[in-house]
């Protein structure tokens, strides 16, 4: 049932966007950002001719987002943002699959299943689709916030949480910049892998390299750390060549200072382009008075999601080490 209820309502979402492009003369993404805010706002932009406001009245009409679980909607919604992002040339403009979105909720649940509520930070939040989807699967209290640079993904991340009923708090900077943010329980990115072009801000950071510039992705590793509580989880996708780098020393030098390494586990390489870019789930907690490292950390090889034996044979091997480990 829920796959048609998708199916039906991203046709109908596309077919509005599409028009929208054709006779706006917009990108497809430009057309879904101002097709997604009429949705919610229920007006209509002022640049918008009285005969495509006619068709999207039509198309909004037939959509049925009130009826809709959030999931739904979440997933609604990705689907479009994953059609505007085909052939997109910014790495920024990508999306971390369902999949893995789905194995860092069901992971982080595990974490902080104790608490009744908790805060949660993503500082590379992009279209909001892997918080969402975080913490649509949580099932507690949630305080969400949010952080993205590109001024075309905070406006989808935006438009996303409210159509989706969920409050999220963002901020619209660069994220290796300082936040007026309290320190949070739960901080999970997929992180943007690269350089870091400024040197002056990245001086101030640990993982700060004397020549050249530092990466980002480890200056995001450092900056997340900072913004949780002591005691508090950190979940992030990162590249497998993460401690192969040649930075990766300073890395291992800080996460010992700071962290304990819970976990890491190797996402399935069939869902990436290629070997390259194939992914992990770094799990962390940052170091606190009564914390300590986990007897033996979790360390697996997913399988192909497609094979869901073995995939319900992973869960159930984490599921008893979640058991035994105290978590």
């Amino acid at each position: 049932m829920e796959q048609s209820n998708v199916e039906k309502n991203y046709q109908l979402l596309d077919e509005m966007t599409e028009y929208v492009e054709k006779n706006m003369k917009l990108s497809y993404m430009e057309s879904l950002i101002i097709g997604l805010e009429y949705v919610f706002t229920q007006s209509p932009p002022e640049e918008m001719s009285e005969s495509v406001q006619q068709f999207v009245d039509e198309k909004i009409s037939a959509l049925s987002f009130d009826k809709l679980k959030k999931e739904e909607i979440r997933k609604v919604i990705q689907l479009a943002i994953l059609k505007s992002m085909k052939g997109a040339t910014q790495q920024q403009h990508l999306i971390t699959p369902d999949t893995v979105a789905m194995f860092i909720g069901y992971v982080a649940q595990k974490l902080v299943h104790n608490n009744e509520k908790i805060r949660i930070f993503d500082p590379a939040s992009g279209t909001a689709n892997l918080l969402t989807a975080v913490i649509n699967q949580l099932g507690m209290e949630v305080k969400a916030y949010g952080s993205e640079i590109d001024p075309t993904l905070i406006k989808l991340g935006l438009i996303n949480a409210n159509i989706q009923k969920t409050e999220i708090e963002y901020f619209h900077q660069d994220s290796l910049q300082p936040f007026l943010l309290e320190p949070v329980d739960l901080v999970i990115s997929d992180l943007p892998v690269g350089y870091y072009p400024d040197d002056v801000r990245a001086s101030e950071y640990q993982l700060n390299v004397a020549d050249g510039h530092a990466y980002s992705h480890h200056l995001f590793i450092e900056q997340s750390v900072h913004y949780t509580k002591d005691g508090g989880f950190m979940l992030f996708v990162i590249p497998n060549f993460l401690f192969d780098s040649d930075q990766a020393d300073k890395l291992h030098v800080y996460l010992q200072q700071h962290v304990h390494i819970v976990g890491l586990l190797q996402l399935p390489t069939s869902i990436f382009a290629s070997e390259k870019q194939a992914k992990s789930i770094l799990i962390l907690q940052k170091k606190g008075e009564n914390t300590k490292a986990p007897k033996q950390a979790l360390l697996a090889q997913l399988p192909s999601f497609k094979d869901i034996r073995a995939t319900e044979q992973i869960v159930e091997k984490m599921n008893h080490w979640f058991k035994n480990e105290g978590y």
